[in-house]
């Protein structure tokens, strides 16, 4: 550090935010990859699950643009995990439905996804974990909700559901 550095008065918040959802990320890659999913697969998989919704809902909900989207949805048709069908209330729509062996699939993706989490907070002391999830859902609800727009905008983080 030169004397010209300027002192920070702040934590890193973007840095911490980063690197700990950077490897969050990481550690569920490689655990879902045993399975055979990605994070988007697995994404597509449950919400799907909760309720009938097409691509375009469930690509919002995934923060998946509309290429990567036909691309997850076309590998979990490949794999026998899920299918495009008809919407039952608006017969324009095609929905994705699970399969049976998808909705097999999402439950152990979902126990994985869970042990992740339950991992990361079990790194913490047990008075820590409700504080920082507490504290982080605050954030996301209030004043980190709404990205600002402007040249060089970040990519958008995938959304709460």
């Amino acid at each position: 550090m030169t004397a010209m550095t300027p002192r920070r008065s702040e934590p890193d918040l973007s840095y911490l935010l980063d690197h700990t959802g950077h490897v969050l990320r990481t550690r569920m890659a490689a655990e879902l990859g045993e399975i055979g999913l990605t994070a988007r697969m697995h994404c597509v998989l449950v919400h799907a699950l909760e309720e009938e919704r097409t691509q375009a809902q469930l690509a919002e909900i995934g923060d998946m643009d509309k290429t990567t989207m036909v691309v997850t949805v076309d590998a979990l048709e490949k794999a026998g995990l899920a299918e495009r069908r008809p919407s039952s209330t608006d017969r324009r729509a095609r929905i994705i439905a699970v399969t049976e062996a998808g909705a097999r699939v999402a439950a152990e993706s979902r126990r994985i996804v869970d042990g992740v989490h339950a991992a990361a907070l079990g790194s913490l002391p047990e008075e820590e974990r409700e504080v920082l999830v507490r504290a982080l859902g605050r954030l996301a609800d209030d004043h980190l909700k709404t990205p600002v727009e402007g040249a060089g905008t970040a990519r958008r983080a995938r959304q709460k559901n």
